[in-house]
């Protein structure tokens, strides 16, 4: 209950709040690079990084310093890494859903998402947060072939620097509560071809952690995701 009172009460203060932090946010672009490639030598390992802006790396300049550069680099030291990036500013889980639909059929051994802030400030339903997770997490593992699904969760938006209070307050239980349905899906999601496995990363969102828009991650941020990211395929590699 306090989720939906919260949002008639704090109404008219939640939309001027998040009209400014629009108007005065920079919005950064998507970082330069390679977004396909192959790295490393041993096990051959097919990598897809699906999702929104933080999974196509907006905070930094470059995609050797995003997520997908450096879990590419971790992940070739033991392996061949033939990888994907599918992602783009602004996406919500159906926008990452529709662009997987419309991208030519690939077979992937790990995928990892990254999704949710879009459809925390966009207001997605819970219904359709859980239906499209649903069928997305079925395309990736009966079409593309991919026996690991990684849905990262949501960040901590309560410790968003770029959000006033109480915006910053009422994003964060959002957040929350979406994570809590992301987890269920992933703790009770049952294929035979492979498995969900929900990826919480535990963000120090101090200075130098976070880019310059108070918003996405920075550098150092990557690549603690990156590294939580590889043990969680790292300890798939072994299981099989």
């Amino acid at each position: 209950m306090l989720y939906p009172l919260s949002t008639l009460a704090l109404a008219p203060v939640l939309i001027g709040q998040g009209s400014y932090v629009r108007k005065v946010t920079p919005r950064l672009p998507e970082p330069e690079g390679e977004r396909c490639g192959t790295l490393g030598s041993g096990p051959e390992l097919r990598l897809l990084i699906l999702g929104d802006s933080a999974a196509a790396g907006v905070g930094v300049s470059h995609q050797q310093n995003a997520l997908a550069g450096q879990l590419v680099r971790e992940l070739a030291r033991d392996h061949c890494v033939s990888w994907k990036l599918l992602a783009e500013t602004g996406r919500t889980v159906a926008g990452v859903l529709e662009a997987l639909k419309a991208a030519p059929k690939a077979q992937y051994d790990v995928v990892l998402v990254s999704v949710g802030v879009n459809d925390v400030t966009g207001r997605t339903r819970n219904g359709q947060w859980v239906s499209a997770l649903n069928e997305l997490s079925d395309r990736l593992i009966n079409d593309t072939g991919a026996t690991l699904v990684l849905f990262t969760a949501i960040p901590p938006m309560h410790l968003f620097p770029a959000l006033p209070q109480p915006l910053r307050w009422y994003l964060g239980l959002r957040a929350k509560q979406l994570n809590t349905l992301m987890k269920g899906l992933c703790d009770t999601g049952s294929f035979e071809k492979g498995r969900l496995e929900y990826l919480c990363v535990s963000f120090p969102l101090e200075h130098g952690y976070m880019a310059s828009d108070g918003f996405h991650p920075g550098l150092d941020a990557y690549s603690v995701w990156a590294e939580h990211s590889a043990a969680s395929i790292r300890k798939l590699a072994q299981n099989q």
